[in-house]
């Protein structure tokens, strides 16, 4: 047992089931992040957190569960949607800040190993959408909805699959790493979409 492992220690008292919950999930994505799924463990995230296994699984239904809600609850800040008032701008500092994120902190590897597991995790595959994907992808629907209103992109397009085209070739890039995932590639990618969708 490391030190980070060690339980942490709480005065008397109660604490709020929000504010352990809170806790519960920052000691989540730190785990997740430092060690992967293969690190993760339940016992891990309620020693970091000082908070018992029993409350966790009242939670979260399962490891894989956990581990997305951590991983969702790290990467909040970093991945919020400009809104500058120009498509392109927003887009291009999105793709990049989603790139980066995965190349410069464990997060590539983690969310490459939740996708992984959410093939034979019924219940992760389902928080994996629910509770990650459709919110980030409704996030950069909306931005092109009020984009298409400002007419700077053509009112014809279908925004789910500009989401699939974007991130999509991101996600394909760290799951099948044949090419490298870069900021040139990151900038490259909007800029050619955009020739296809802006009017």
């Amino acid at each position: 047992m490391t030190e980070t492992d060690q339980p942490i220690r709480r005065g008397r008292g109660r604490r709020p089931a929000a504010e352990v919950r809170e806790q519960v999930l920052a000691a989540a994505g730190e785990l997740l992040l430092t060690e992967g799924m293969a690190g993760f463990t339940i016992e891990k995230v309620a020693a970091r957190a000082g908070a018992s296994r029993m409350t966790i699984y009242k939670w979260w239904p399962s490891r894989g569960a956990l581990a997305l809600d951590g991983y969702a609850t790290k990467v909040r800040t970093v991945l919020e949607f400009p809104d500058t008032g120009d498509i392109e701008t927003d887009l291009t500092t999105q793709v990049l800040a989603f790139t980066r994120l995965l190349t410069e902190t464990g997060a590539g590897k983690a969310i490459a190993e939740l996708i992984g597991a959410a093939q034979t995790d019924p219940e992760l595959a389902s928080a994996f959408r629910e509770r990650y994907s459709a919110p980030r992808r409704e996030l950069a629907v909306t931005a092109m909805g009020k984009a298409i209103e400002r007419g700077q992109l053509r009112d014809d397009i279908d925004p789910q699959v500009v989401v699939d085209q974007l991130w999509g070739a991101c996600y394909n890039r760290l799951l099948v790493p044949d090419e490298p995932i870069t900021d040139d590639f990151a900038k490259a990618l909007v800029r050619n979409v955009m020739t296809g969708i802006k009017r």
